[in-house]
């Protein structure tokens, strides 16, 4: 310990002894000085500091802010960047001798001993700004409640423990990196910690441009925050102008403002403005997406080995994040949901975009704004995804899921051309037609699944699937087994929107399961990828607040072999010339998708791909959808008598997809293998069977119709 050290010490143990003695009885308060003094000794003691707690920026793929996430709205700023009259403030109200008194200012601690005793709470600084710092630091290193108040308990102790950590401080830095250490961690009250922060918060300016009215303001604002937070009430702005009245007549007795300059700012009248803590998903430009970062770096042990840990990660860390999300895409996803899907409509439309080979989401949209208004019908949750990053129940994805049945068969060898006759009706003809993945028997063969326009005949792989025949895939699915539709499925990330297992019911190939777009999309874009199924990613890299970088890779595996997936993209490409999108076209490029629409017209999807990017696009009722189908609905200003697929989501499909990649190049699928998948082997369609007439061009309500079935 220097020699300043020890005379400081002794000093103060001496004069705080002296006050102790001279302090009315409090039980025994001289005793306890004593005894703590002895037990604790005085001398430097190195103070851990732990990095405080700043807000983590995230960024959309082109490095622009998008969304700021913060346990405490902190702003780190260097000493030359605050106000010259800021420091003159505050160290004139909280500690005059700053620059002139060493480690310890033995009349503010005395003083605020004897307050702070008869008080029972810690009522009055009085300490060094150095003291205060630490105090500051043992307060924000608190994890536990027994911690906090420890750090705050009014004892001869807690004083003795800060006048230790304070020598050592001191011995550490210079007065100028202590003053700018207090000035961040400092709490100013309405949120905000640290002087920028305050500044901006109070008054909508950085620290450097504070007027001395307003650094008066806040100076006076740190002794008691809670008590003059101007964010609360009429009575806490008084009492904070009270303060900051206070402050500018101690300048002026100390020599630092003319009696002039007081009297003029004290005319001045608070000038708080409350300026909108910055962050948040609710203020965001793309707040389902901001929820979906959120909950995916809370949940995901990538980002830390507990819940804890994770929080502590995205909210103190002083991150910035970097993420998938292309402002473009982004933009031709909302342009395309707003010029067909109101948001004041009943029913909610939403989108998700993906990169095939990589899982990154592009974008995610949808009718409806993020927020608590339920007059405005707004949406506090995030209907885009599933409930694990924010979202709800879903809804049926429809026959979406045919593709995954469509994807198996040709698993198992068979031909594009290879199918078989069908009728209008289908019903199991035994409890062990279908089995679930536990091997039980689940066919229910009093139950009737039909094509409401009819639609038998024979149906191939092709056929059936442009028609989106009922009939024809519940066949298809007895053929193949259910559980391998369900595996295939699976292996493309396919998974219940609100956490729970997938019904295994003999219905699963036509979309009896709710699903949230990102799910579908993503499924797709695995087919689109040739097979190539990779987790949805949104972080790809992150800068803490030292700089070091870490980046964060695609996660992905094969789940489909190549030639299978190309086969089924080749099949699916029909769907726009020859099937239930060929009243609304393709997109100008090689395109595959898939319509889908549930019983009844209770939600409708579509869900389809490019090389390039992938995308599903589904509309339901937020109310229950079971309840409030999409029957005799007016949307986006048009009626309609029934929504299908191809009605609603297939051309907000078209239209984001073609302003998504009006600057990339079209890119053609891998031709199908015709060696393997040409022609219909053993199963053709019979020579004296007249192929059902194609429906006209532009007319899909025929096909759409064969979208529907009783599934109770």
């Amino acid at each position: 310990m220097s020699s300043l050290a020890r005379l400081t010490a002794a000093a103060v143990a001496a004069g705080v002894v002296a006050a102790g003695i001279a302090l009315p009885a409090v039980g025994g308060t001289g005793a306890m000085f004593v005894s703590a003094s002895e037990d604790l000794g005085i001398k430097a003691e190195e103070l851990k500091e732990p990095p405080l707690a700043e807000k983590t920026t995230v960024l959309d793929a082109e490095g622009n802010q998008i969304a700021q996430f913060y346990e405490e709205y902190r702003e780190n700023v260097k000493l030359e960047d605050v106000a010259d009259v800021m420091k003159t403030a505050i160290i004139s109200i909280e500690d005059f001798r700053f620059y002139e008194h060493g480690p310890i200012d033995i009349e503010g601690t005395i003083r605020a001993l004897a307050k702070n005793l008869t008080s029972g709470r810690t009522a009055q600084g009085g300490s060094s700004i150095t003291q205060q710092y630490v105090k500051q630091v043992l307060l924000n290193s608190a994890t536990t409640e027994k911690e906090k108040n420890a750090a705050l308990e009014a004892s001869y102790a807690r004083k003795l423990r800060e006048l230790r950590y304070a020598m050592a401080v001191e011995e550490k830095y210079t007065k100028d990196q202590i003053l700018e250490k207090y000035l961040n961690i400092a709490y100013f009250g309405a949120s905000a910690y640290g002087v920028e922060a305050a500044a901006k918060r109070f008054f909508g300016v950085d620290a450097a441009h504070l007027s001395l009215a307003q650094a008066a303001t806040l100076a006076g604002a740190v002794q008691d925050p809670n008590s003059t937070d101007p964010n609360v009430s009429k009575k806490h702005r008084e009492r904070l102008l009270s303060r900051r009245n206070l402050v500018l007549d101690t300048m002026a007795k100390l020599g630092k403002i003319t009696p002039q300059q007081a009297a003029d700012a004290k005319a001045e009248k608070l000038g708080f403005k409350g300026t909108p803590l910055p962050g948040g998903c609710g203020d965001s430009k793309y707040p389902y997406f901001c929820v979906y970062v959120r909950n995916e770096i809370l949940s995901n042990r990538v980002f830390g080995k507990s819940a804890t840990a994770r929080s502590q990660f995205l909210n103190r860390g002083g991150l910035t994040i970097h993420t998938t999300i292309d402002p473009g895409m982004q933009k031709a996803a909302e342009q395309a949901i707003k010029k067909h899907v109101y948001a004041s409509d009943d029913p909610v439309a939403s989108e998700a975009l993906v990169e095939p080979g990589t899982g990154q989401i592009k974008a995610m949209a949808a009718s409806r704004k993020y927020g608590q208004n339920k007059r405005k019908k707004e949406m506090s949750y995030n209907v885009v995804a599933d409930a694990a990053h924010g979202g709800g129940v879903g809804f049926q994805a429809g026959s979406t899921f045919k593709t995954f049945t469509l994807v198996t068969a040709l698993k198992q060898g068979m031909k594009i051309n290879e199918g078989f006759t069908v009728g209008s009706g289908y019903r199991a003809p035994y409890y062990s037609t279908f089995k679930n993945c536990k091997g039980e028997n689940i066919a229910d063969p009093s139950h009737t699944v039909t094509n409401d326009e009819g639609g038998g005949g024979f149906k191939s792989l092709a056929t059936g699937t442009w028609g989106s025949v009922n009939t024809f895939f519940m066949q298809l699915e007895q053929k193949v087994g259910l559980c391998n539709v369900i595996n295939t499925a699976k292996s493309l990330g396919i998974k219940r929107s609100d956490g729970l297992k997938l019904t295994e019911f003999s219905t699963f190939t036509l979309g009896t399961n709710e699903m949230d777009p990102v799910t579908v999309a993503n499924a797709y874009a695995a087919i689109a990828g040739h097979g190539k199924y990779c987790a949805p990613m949104v972080v790809t890299k992150i800068v803490d607040r030292d700089g070091k970088e870490k980046d964060y890779q695609p996660k992905c595996k094969q789940a489909l072999d190549a030639e299978v997936a190309d086969a089924a993209a080749d099949i699916l490409s029909g769907v726009f010339t020859k099937g239930t999108m060929s009243g609304v076209g393709g997109i100008g490029r090689p395109a595959a998708g898939k319509t889908g629409t549930t019983d009844d017209q209770a939600t409708a999807w579509f869900a389809g791909f490019t090389p390039d990017l992938a995308g599903a696009v589904s509309i339901g009722d937020p109310r229950g959808a079971q309840q409030h189908k999409l029957n005799g609905v007016t949307i986006g200003g048009n009626y309609y008598a029934n929504v299908f697929g191809s009605s609603v989501p297939g051309p907000i499909w078209k239209d984001t997809m073609i302003a998504a990649l009006e600057d990339v190049p079209p890119t053609d699928f891998t031709p199908i293998n015709s060696a393997r998948f040409g022609g219909c082997g053993s199963s053709c369609q019979p020579v004296e069977q007249v192929r059902p007439e194609e429906p006209e061009e532009g007319d899909d309500s025929e096909i759409e119709d064969a979208d529907l079935a009783e599934i109770g």
